[in-house]
């Protein structure tokens, strides 16, 4: 590794940089015609809000799209969440929901579950603001509500 110092101001630009891109730009906000999930998220503390619409061809996330208010690091999430599980399967998009909740309260996670993070990874400087966490599982939170009655546990 050597005794080269790195610097983190760089990565905390490059990910204040995505967040503000997916705040600004936000992706996939037009409204699905016939979603098979429909669910919705609200802190009532800050009024932060977001509904997430997910079409379904078989277990496959086809389709998806937020609408929402609030916050940038909310509506961020919102929009990251849309492009990292879009083409996943229900199963994986609950699997990235724990990975990113545990990644947001520090919990340590694999190098492996940190790699597929992918965007989703911007947004672990919020770690660093805890009255934050809450905007940043937002989406997220409501993405497990919507999607936990559509995943079938095999029968052991």
């Amino acid at each position: 590794m050597g005794s080269q110092a790195f610097d983190f101001t760089d990565i905390d630009d490059l990910y204040s940089e995505i967040i503000l891109d997916h705040y600004r730009n936000p992706r996939n906000q037009s409204a699905l015609a016939e979603p098979d999930i429909e669910t919705e998220g609200i802190n009532p503390f800050c009024g932060d809000e977001v509904v997430i619409q997910i079409g379904l061809t078989g277990d496959l996330i086809a389709s998806v799209s937020f609408k929402g208010s609030g916050c940038s690091i909310s509506q961020a999430s919102a929009s990251i969440l849309t492009e990292t599980i879009k083409g996943t399967t229900l199963e994986e998009a609950e699997t990235l929901y724990f990975h990113f909740r545990d990644l947001m309260h520090g919990k340590e996670t694999s190098e492996r579950s940190t790699e597929t993070l992918g965007e989703i990874e911007a947004l672990t400087g919020v770690r660093k603001f805890p009255i934050r966490i809450k905007c940043a599982l937002l989406a997220w939170s409501a993405l497990e509500d919507g999607i936990r009655p559509h995943i079938e546990k095999p029968q052991e």
